[in-house]
């Protein structure tokens, strides 16, 4: 698994911006609160973990990929980063964060269930956990299929995506997870053909 994580980050240009970045960046700075401590769950190449620093946060960056830390590293130097291993648990201890960001990277992962789980296990109680990801919404997987864009496409099995949430399931999961108080909207675009999801969960 470690070997398909660095090619993933072997074929992303040293250039790239993170997908909607802008966006996101608007999102999760309205949660962040000056000298929380705030770990930056597939952080990639730690622009946003530059972000939470410059916001004052006491910022740790976690990521499967060695390429990718190696890139947060130089971009974010005040933050602190550590490679995580898929499949173990997160190398934190219980209650560690006071908010944990996971932006566009659930979708990512193998088992996101066992690490929801362990991402309820290193927030301080009633703290909070914030996160994207697509939106795969019968509507908008219909309506792109009536557009021409085909399914296969969306699911391409040679994509790095391996998880697809709708607002069900994805509530689903994080209670599951448990987390009780859990909030999954719908945004970015008209209602009911809306692309991305953003969950809170404490």
């Amino acid at each position: 698994m470690a070997d398909w994580h660095e090619e993933v980050w072997a074929a992303v240009p040293p250039d790239a911006v993170p997908e909607r970045f802008e966006q996101r960046l608007e999102l999760l700075m309205a949660d962040v609160i000056e000298g929380q401590r705030v770990l930056d769950l597939g952080c990639g190449d730690g622009r946003f973990s530059a972000a939470l620093v410059g916001a004052g946060a006491d910022v740790v960056g976690a990521d499967a990929s060695a390429e990718a830390i190696r890139r947060a590293r130089v971009i974010a130097p005040e933050a602190e980063f550590v490679q995580s291993e898929e499949g173990a648990p997160l190398p934190f201890a219980d209650g560690s964060f006071d908010l944990v960001w996971c932006g566009e990277t659930l979708e990512h992962i193998v088992d996101v269930a066992q690490v929801l789980i362990e991402i309820k296990r290193v927030l301080r109680p009633g703290a909070m956990l914030l996160a994207t990801t697509p939106n795969h919404a019968r509507l908008v997987v219909a309506v792109e299929a009536l557009a021409g864009r085909p399914l296969e496409r969306r699911l391409d099995p040679r994509s790095d995506h391996l998880r697809f949430f709708t607002a069900h399931t994805l509530r689903e999961l994080l209670s599951g997870a448990g987390f009780d108080q859990v909030s999954v909207i719908a945004v970015d675009g008209p209602p009911l053909l809306r692309r991305s999801l953003i969950a809170r969960a404490r």
